[in-house]
């Protein structure tokens, strides 16, 4: 009977089934998605519907973030305890949680429509399988560097000094590709650990290590520095490359995150400014098109609106007093549209 499904659904069926869902059920209705179906906890208005499976971390430094942006964004789910999948009431959506490693290969083959996880993640995974996805929206957080780090003793300049030794990561492919183009003779030596790899040096298992770094100060804490960068990462949305991107629900959950993510780094500024001081105005708030403009009673006063970001809101608003601008408020968005 498993014959009959790819090896990545049985691995998927068997997660799901030990967290609880029905692993038959689970694969057969996706593996044929014009059948009707049915899940328990599903809304009766998509039992009968194909619907897109969007997979997430389950847990990690990611987990809370994306969750936080989902519901934010308007998907409404509650994940039942123990559960490893949970449907959207108001979209025919179902959020199946995986570890973040996993994601995007079950995204390049098929498995499930949709992802979230960090480019490094993506990059590892397409690397070691040659596989391919699309990536649909860079969603902005998590940013980090997958860097280059050696011990500060050793005083290298330049990670190219590393080729040819002993490097430990948990990111073995995208490593390997990293040096080759340093080396001139000795393969440099790939040690693959899952864990504590900025111990590894210190151990004396390795020369040079290649990890994520946001901070650096685990990095520091270790005696390490940063020699070189492999790749700069972020979560992204990715696809299959079969799945529609143009279809009505892909394009749906696209603009619910993207207006999202919008509202999380605009607020709206709100002021009143005399006319002189108009041309003044636009140019210290010019809005993420362009600002609203309304007439007031007094012919020679107008009101505008307009996004700023939320890092320059506080300058942004120095300046508008500066030019005489007055009843200058901020007012936080839940969500946007902006068309783009």
């Amino acid at each position: 009977m498993w014959r009959r499904f790819p090896t990545t659904w049985r691995r998927l069926a068997a997660a799901a089934g030990s967290a609880g869902v029905t692993a038959v059920g689970f694969v057969q209705c996706h593996s044929t998605p014009e059948a009707d179906h049915v899940h328990d906890a599903m809304p009766s208005k998509f039992e009968h519907k194909r619907h897109l499976l969007l997979a997430v971390p389950k847990k990690g430094r990611m987990a809370a973030q994306i969750d936080d942006m989902l519901k934010g964004a308007g998907f409404d789910y509650k994940r039942p305890e123990r559960l490893d999948i949970a449907h959207c009431t108001d979209l025919p959506v179902s959020v199946v949680f995986l570890p973040a490693a996993d994601i995007a290969a079950y995204v390049s083959e098929g498995n499930v429509d949709l992802g979230i996880t960090g480019e490094d993640i993506v990059a590892e995974t397409l690397a070691e399988s040659g596989a391919s996805v699309n990536v649909m929206l860079e969603l902005g957080f998590g940013k980090c560097r997958l860097s280059v780090q050696a011990p500060q003793s050793a005083e290298i300049k330049h990670a190219s000094e590393l080729a040819g030794k002993r490097i430990v990561t948990s990111f073995p492919q995208v490593t390997r590709e990293y040096f080759a183009k340093y080396e001139t003779g000795t393969p440099t030596s790939i040690k693959c650990i899952s864990g504590s790899v900025e111990a590894a040096c210190g151990l004396g298992l390795a020369d040079g290590i290649v990890d994520l770094v946001e901070t650096g100060t685990t990095m520091r804490a270790a005696g390490l520095e940063e020699v070189g960068t492999v790749l700069k990462t972020q979560c992204v949305l990715i696809a299959n490359p079969k799945t529609d991107c143009n279809d009505e629900l892909v394009q749906v959950i696209k603009r619910r995150l993207a207006g999202y993510l919008t509202a999380t780094r605009f607020l709206m500024v709100t002021y009143n400014v005399h006319r002189s001081s108009l041309k003044q105005a636009v140019q210290i708030t010019p809005g993420k098109r362009s600002p609203s403009i309304l007439s007031l009673d007094d012919a020679n006063w107008v009101a505008v609106n307009a996004l700023v970001e939320k890092k320059k809101v506080a300058s942004v608003m120095d300046e508008l007093e500066r030019i005489g601008a007055t009843d200058i408020l901020t007012t936080q968005l839940h969500s946007s549209r902006m068309g783009d």
